[in-house]
């Protein structure tokens, strides 16, 4: 078969390699549909895409007419690649879609263009893919939508970008809560923080008691435990495959000394040996990770680490402590279609675990852990008990209560003033 200098197939409908597939079970092509509903397809899928269709964590059903518009523009969905609907879908500019693992072969080969339409791939969406988390939902609806049929039809709402927090924590959790942040932890809202959250920088996270630390990468007491972390390409290194990653810890390992098991990465080490959950934020920031969101921070679930130690970069390089982090929520990620939660998988295998030193390992149960009877992770022992207070909270009544001490302290400060100002004439 002729192909341009590219490497692309001058018949553009000619499918690629066979060997570049995305290596996971993919739905068919919907069906086709007509008619009103099939003119309605376009505008149902820029709502989808924008995500104006989408709510607050909660369940909402689809008409006919909606399924029938999922179904019209479903084809224009599937991977260039592999023709089936995308897992880990990655959008580059000219509006063609592929799966993550379709993609990153594709590029791995050293073709620059759009297998579709054989377009200029940039070099920075090259290098750098970002799962399209918009298009995810709108293809977890494809599939619900023709496995149920349009007689009964759900779709899982995708969180919208929480709201800027006016101050205060809005959460009923103290600084070094564990797990996730369920409904009655939220007195604002009444759902929780769920996965696939979002916020525009740090601060508004800490608000909703995601992730408390105002600038480290890690939250934790080193006697304790660590109860989050937040990726932001502190280190080019650290490995990242969404359902696990490698994590580097906090200290001078990049500089002039070696970090140590101690403070916030001994806080990590803790969480390790007792299987405590640690919930995982991503940031724009971290320029080499596929899973990373395009703005701000985003709240994708609660981790264990399952394995920590040492390593020297490079052969005379200062020691750095590492991590790894293995996913194990009940809710599914931002970036697969799965209508479900992680289930027990095993763990990688690591190469630079041959050249580690000070290996830790968890050697007892993992107080977080999933229930095979049940079908969900939860606390299998009691989790840790708080060792700090709640953080205050801006209710209506705690504003109240601030103006009323205020307006006290304001009239006892002028009844003290003219009183000092009478005994001075007197």
């Amino acid at each position: 078969m002729a192909r341009d200098s590219d490497g692309v197939s001058n018949n553009s409908k000619t499918p690629a390699d066979e060997s570049l597939n995305c290596g996971l079970t993919c739905t068919s092509s919907p069906p086709d549909c007509s008619g009103d509903a099939a003119d309605g397809a376009k505008e149902k899928k820029e709502q989808l895409l924008s995500g104006e269709a989408d709510g607050g964590g909660e369940i909402e059903s689809l008409n006919v007419d909606e399924f029938a518009g999922v179904a019209a523009f479903g084809e224009s969905l599937n991977c260039a690649l592999c023709f089936q609907l995308p897992e880990r879908p990655v959008t580059i500019p000219c509006g063609h879609n592929f799966c993550l693992s379709c993609f990153e072969k594709w590029i791995n080969r050293g073709n620059l263009s759009c297998a579709k339409c054989r377009s200029q791939i940039p070099n920075k969406t090259a290098s750098n893919p970002r799962v399209n988390s918009s298009l995810v939902s709108i293809i977890r609806s494809a599939k619900v939508a023709e496995s149920a049929g349009p007689e009964n039809v759900f779709r899982a709402k995708r969180p919208k970008k929480t709201e800027k927090a006016n101050t205060g924590i809005f959460v009923t959790t103290p600084s070094d809560h564990f797990g996730p942040i369920p409904a009655s932890n939220d007195p604002v809202r009444n759902q929780g923080v769920l996965v696939g959250e979002c916020w525009s920088d740090r601060a508004e996270c800490r608000q909703w008691g995601v992730h408390f630390a105002h600038v480290s990468s890690i939250a934790g007491q080193s006697y304790y435990g660590a109860q989050s972390v937040a990726i932001s390409g502190g280190y080019k290194d650290d490995e990242d495959h969404g359902e696990w990653f490698l994590f580097t810890g906090s200290g001078k390992g990049r500089t002039n000394e070696d970090q140590k098991f101690e403070e916030l990465n001994e806080a990590l080490r803790v969480s390790c040996k007792f299987g405590y959950p640690v919930r995982v934020v991503r940031s724009y920031r971290e320029k080499n990770s596929a899973y990373a969101p395009e703005e701000g921070v985003r709240y994708d679930g609660v981790y264990r680490i399952e394995k920590c130690w040492q390593i020297a970069r490079m052969h005379d390089s200062f020691k750095v402590c590492r991590y790894l982090f293995v996913r194990c929520d009940n809710e599914p990620a931002p970036w697969t279609s799965d209508e479900h939660g992680d289930r027990p998988r095993p763990l990688p295998s690591i190469a630079e675990l041959d050249r580690a030193t000070d290996l830790f390992e968890r050697s007892e149960s993992p107080s977080w852990d999933f229930d095979e009877g049940e079908g969900r992770w939860r606390w299998m022992k009691p989790p840790p008990v708080s060792q700090k207070p709640v953080q205050g909270l801006y209710h209506k009544e705690s504003k109240i209560m601030r103006m009323a001490w205020t307006c006290l302290l304001f009239v006892v400060f002028i009844i003290f003033t003219g009183s000092s100002s009478i005994l001075y004439r007197v």
